[in-house]
């Protein structure tokens, strides 16, 4: 994978931009210089918090001896801008774009690889959840993007409001999201330690939740994508699937509602020559009641050989993934797609 040069001791750098008008957050572990020919890139879920990722991101970026650069960037508004910043740059550009729709989070995904990263860099993208359908989307946008592999955790990449949680959820963001918003403001109101408290009671674990308590404007954003990902995520599209099956991996959850086991054994059905896997793990990698919600943490690394790789043989990825339970009412709606 050519020579990569990272210093050892790479230290986790968050940066916030401007992509498409939109406020934007990028977590990096090293540098993504011209020398630099791989990039390994975190596209997340809905919401597109990026903070949930550190982890996954530091074991990727150890398991590579730190050689290898590994990002991470947010959907367009779903992060708290800092002070100096707002969460619009230009209004007119983010609105004519959708920049917050599923299509306008595509265009922002692309925007940001032609601005931030060097054209010959080879990409491995990672998406999780939606962020597998945007991948998809973007290699057919841009057949020019070099990417070495495309690694989908939990692909929610078709039919998604005919899921068990899709059928739940659906009439809740696509009708009702407004009135969330409500109780979501109230609680953004509240004090830091009752915030606090209130998500530790239900997910047990304290120590990572410093994403959530700025999760407040953003909060609508998610939604509105969450909304158009219910309408518009609805058939497989087998066709970008077959031109690029020898780049993608795909890692399914045993007990996953938004992507059941059923959509497994059919898309392994339809590829035979595909690299398709599932969690058999009845508990599944994801500890959560309702299948995916917010990255935490991560837990064991597997061994993916990519034979794609020069002159690296194989990709340590972490396969399994902690999840903790995130109760839907902090937000309006749960980490999922």
């Amino acid at each position: 994978m050519g020579s990569l040069e990272s210093d050892h001791t790479d230290p986790l750098s968050t940066e916030f931009v401007y992509c498409n008008g939109a406020i934007t957050e990028v977590l990096k572990y090293g540098s993504c210089k011209t020398r630099h020919d791989t990039l390994i890139l975190v596209i997340p879920g809905n919401p597109g918090v990026v903070g949930f990722y550190t982890t996954f991101m530091q074991t990727l970026h150890q398991a590579f001896n730190y050689r290898v650069p590994v990002w991470a960037v947010s959907h367009a508004g779903h992060c708290e801008p800092p002070d100096h910043m707002d969460m619009v740059e230009d209004s007119s550009l983010a609105a004519e774009l959708d920049v917050f729709g599923i299509n306008g989070q595509i265009e922002h995904k692309l925007t940001f690889l032609r601005k931030h990263v060097p054209r010959e860099t080879h990409l491995v993208l990672i998406g999780h959840s939606i962020g597998c359908y945007i991948i998809l989307e973007m290699m057919k946008r841009n057949p020019e993007l070099k990417v070495l592999k495309a690694v989908m955790l939990f692909p929610t990449i078709e039919r998604m409001a005919q899921t068990p949680q899709g059928r739940v959820v659906t009439p809740v963001i696509c009708q009702l999201r407004y009135v969330a918003y409500f109780p979501v403001f109230l609680l953004s109101l509240l004090p830091e330690s009752l915030k606090h408290g209130l998500v530790r009671l239900a997910v047990y674990i304290y120590s990572r939740l410093s994403p959530l308590s700025n999760f407040r404007t953003h909060c609508a954003n998610a939604m509105y994508m969450g909304g158009q990902e219910m309408k518009k995520v609805l058939d497989r599209d087998n066709a970008t699937i077959k031109k690029h099956l020898h780049k993608l991996i795909f890692y399914y959850g045993a007990a996953d509602h938004w992507c059941p086991v059923e959509y497994y054994n059919d898309i392994k059905r339809d590829f035979p020559d595909g690299d398709f896997r599932l969690c058999e793990s009845q508990q599944s990698p994801l500890i959560s009641s309702s299948s995916h919600l917010f990255f935490l943490s991560s837990l064991l690394s597997r061994v993916f050989f990519l034979s794609s790789f020069s002159p690296l043989s194989r990709l340590l990825f972490l396969s399994s993934l902690a999840l903790p339970l995130v109760p839907s009412w902090c937000y309006g709606r749960h980490k999922s797609p």
